[in-house]
């Protein structure tokens, strides 16, 4: 397994998704905006990727009947689609940060941040392939310490993480009575 695999893969999966979107710019001479068909379709699949992000993962962590995949594979789908995702999301935006969907877009790029953060805490704690703890690597107070940073980061992530969800449903539920609909 080569280290940061999914880093590697977003970042490329990033300079592929920027790069389209370089030649839409130079193609249209504009900025896509958030309402056309390329910028919905940037919009969307973002979301859908976030959304994916935010619920394959928990759901494979918290499942003690399915075991579909390693724990470790699972993180690094999480970690690909937690930045491509936001990515995808923030080209959606047309540069513009105003209203709901800036408070959206400040949620995203503070998610993003402290999803960093978290990989960082985690990757302290030894861990089995399969993404258990392993104990008697560390010592013990260094364990402790790390598992209790973890914890705590995971009281700020979560609720941040709602909160971007909450504003999304809102910003997509708003666009399409607004915007779809009001056409």
């Amino acid at each position: 397994m080569i280290r940061g695999r999914e880093l590697w893969l977003a970042m490329l999966a990033a300079i592929i998704i920027g790069s389209v979107y370089v030649g839409v710019v130079f193609y249209t001479r504009e900025i896509p905006e958030a309402g056309d068909l390329f910028g919905h379709a940037l919009g969307i699949i973002g979301f859908v990727l976030m959304l994916m992000t935010e619920t394959l993962y928990s759901l494979r962590k918290r499942s003690r009947l399915a075991k579909w995949g390693r724990m470790s594979s699972w993180l690094e789908f999480h970690i690909f689609t937690g930045l491509v995702g936001p990515f995808m999301v923030l080209l959606h935006s047309s540069w513009k940060f105003n209203g709901l969907a800036g408070i959206t877009t400040l949620f995203t790029i503070v998610i993003v941040i402290s999803g960093f953060i978290g990989r960082y805490i985690f990757t302290r704690i030894p861990r089995s392939l399969d993404g258990y703890e392993v104990e008697g690597s560390l010592s013990g107070e260094a364990l402790r310490s790390a598992r209790r940073l973890l914890a705590l980061w995971h009281t700020i992530h979560i609720p941040i993480g709602m909160a971007l969800f909450v504003s999304a449903f809102a910003h997509i539920i708003a666009a399409v009575y607004y915007v779809t609909l009001g056409r």
